[in-house]
């Protein structure tokens, strides 16, 4: 959420000072070595370079740790060319004894010195902070490597630190519970300092919590532009389609853009109205050049001029943008694509629904689309009619071990399939794989989850999407998301007191523990694993919403991801 105009918005805490902790650390690891001549990006080729002395920054992954001291990489090559120099390996946001263990395998373990870069947590907006860690999922809920968990509790520890106090952390998934307990060990452990605490509530969430909402399609501006584009550190790439030129454009997206600010939580459907008539203004504005005496063009020159033409920039670029997006997501096959969604999530048209998929696999319009239809249908209806494609055996294998893509049981029909359609299947049917990743998998509880929390609302009832009445208007007004239902159910009861059918269904490993403070209303969500940018809008919606019911006091939702 951009900053607010309302008087009641609570004030933010200073998150460039982790901005500036950051850069200084940088700072104090290179100049320790003298002279650095020019950086380089890591690209897994040969480093032509005369220098003595080479410096890497790189995450701690095994695989760039055997390109830069591997046999025929970097170090040894040197070697092999009669070339004698120093190396210095510095790992962000930690380093890992498993990178250390290859230096030692390859035999240069004493050639290399290693050090840390504590580079926990980037500010990407006034309401995100993220630690940019894309790996974080695979590793810890893929192949189960749970050393990410103590950075997500030092992320918090840092928060902790440097903004004092929490009131209460509310949690749920097991390497939240792991990463509050780690964050707690660091507290213990660590100097005791009394601080004014500028946070209020943390509530730590796993990304497989709720998997449904990351498999339906966005239709937010923000995260359209995310889907189809790529934001990466709060950027993004425009290609010359957009900025109606020869070149692409590297554009920043944040609250500074103001184009950009007041459409991001749109739907897309009220995009193009909103810039139509923002074009409109931006022409009243200039047009009041005309009739000016000398002392007034001066005037408007110095102070609204070099405004205008920024905004007459930024206006171009996001009209590019949303002509992009509408070629690409106004087509009949997209608009058939959310109906289907809208089906599997209200447990309506099963036969349809499968059909659809089924000649989407087959006309293979987009492999990624297919896939995350199948797990949607998994996920919401418990089977799965059937496999497809050979030439993706591992992602399949990846994500039944996720518990995204469960089989249909031997002999259940189609028929039967859908005469469950609405109510939960039964434990007999349900779950069953005949593979080795038959312990991993998980049964789904959607459709008892969507019951209970009132995930999908009333499709009788016509809804105003210029209008949102929930956070449902992120898709459509089809489906509230389940992580943000959870977060503010909670934060209705101040704990998970009257949930506990709804923890039980989602395999439990929630907790809520209070702290010292109650003052502040800014409520830091930390999703491990990552998020989307429709959470996001609907965790901003939120945050309106509760100021309406609370006396107009306005919650602040930060968001954190992993």
């Amino acid at each position: 959420m951009a900053h607010s105009a309302r008087r009641d918005c609570p004030e933010l805490p200073d998150f460039s000072l982790l901005k500036r902790l950051a850069r200084d650390q940088l700072i104090y690891l290179l100049e320790q070595q003298h002279e650095v001549d020019k950086l380089y990006k890591v690209e897994y080729k040969p480093v032509i370079s005369t220098s003595d002395q080479l410096c890497f920054l790189i995450r701690p992954r095994i695989q760039t740790v055997k390109w830069i001291c591997g046999k025929s990489n970097v170090a040894n090559a040197d070697k092999a060319a009669g070339k004698f120099r120093r190396y210095k390996l510095i790992f962000t946001p930690q380093k890992f004894y498993a990178c250390e263990a290859v230096l030692e395998e390859q035999g240069i373990f004493g050639d290399v010195t290693t050090d840390e870069w504590a580079f926990y947590l980037l500010p990407l907006d006034d309401d995100i902070i993220s630690l940019e860690l894309p790996e974080f999922f695979k590793d810890n809920f893929l192949a189960g490597d749970q050393r990410w968990v103590r950075t997500a509790g030092s992320a918090l520890h840092l928060l902790h630190s440097l903004y004092g106090p929490f009131s209460k952390i509310y949690g749920i998934g097991r390497c939240s519970k792991m990463a509050y307990e780690s964050w707690r060990e660091q507290v213990e452990e660590g100097e005791q300092r009394t601080r004014q605490a500028e946070i209020g509530k943390v509530f730590l969430i796993d990304r497989d919590v709720d998997f449904v909402t990351p498999l339906c399609s966005q239709v937010v501006y923000e995260g359209l532009v995310d889907d189809i584009f790529r934001i990466k550190c709060g950027c993004v790439e425009f290609p010359p389609d957009v900025t109606s030129s020869d070149k692409s454009i590297k554009v920043m997206l944040n609250s500074q853009d103001k184009v950009f600010n007041e459409i991001r939580n749109e739907h897309f459907s009220n995009v193009f109205g909103f810039l139509s008539q923002k074009a409109r203004n931006l022409q009243t504005a200039y047009d009041k050049r005309r009739g000016m005496d000398i002392k007034q063009m001066k005037t408007f020159v110095s102070e609204e001029l070099k405004g205008l033409k920024q905004e007459h920039r930024l206006l171009s670029l996001h009209i590019g943008a949303s002509e992009s997006i509408m070629k690409k997501k106004t087509k009949q096959d997209f608009q058939e694509l959310l109906k289907t969604e809208h089906a599997l999530l209200e447990g309506f048209e099963m036969r349809e629904s499968i059909s659809f998929i089924e000649e989407h696999i087959n006309r293979q319009v987009s492999m990624i689309e297919s896939l995350r239809m199948l797990c949607l249908l998994s996920i919401t209806e418990n089977v799965l009619d059937a496999s497809y494609g050979v030439d993706h055996l591992l992602t399949f294998a990846n994500l039944r071990q996720l518990g995204l893509l469960v089989e249909q049981p031997p002999g259940e029909t189609l028929t039967v399939m859908e005469s469950k359609v609405g109510k939960l299947v039964n434990d007999k049917t349900a779950g069953k794989l005949t593979d080795a990743f038959s312990s991993l998998a998980r049964k789904s509880h959607f459709r008892a989850l969507s019951r209970k929390l009132n995930l999908v609302p009333k499709s009788d009832e016509e809804y105003d999407l210029r209008v949102p009445r929930d956070m449902a208007y992120i898709f459509s007004g089809a489906y509230v998301p389940l992580s943000c239902r959870l977060i503010e159910q909670v934060l209705e009861r101040d704990g998970w007191t009257g949930l506990e059918e709804v923890t039980r269904l989602l395999n439990g490993h929630e907790f809520a523990v209070s702290g010292k403070n109650d003052a502040q209303r800014i409520i830091v969500v930390m999703f491990l694993g990552g998020c989307t940018f429709s959470e996001v809008s609907a965790l901003r919606f939120l945050g309106r919403e509760r100021a309406l019911k609370n006396s107009n006091k306005h919650d602040y939702f930060l968001v954190s991801r992993l």
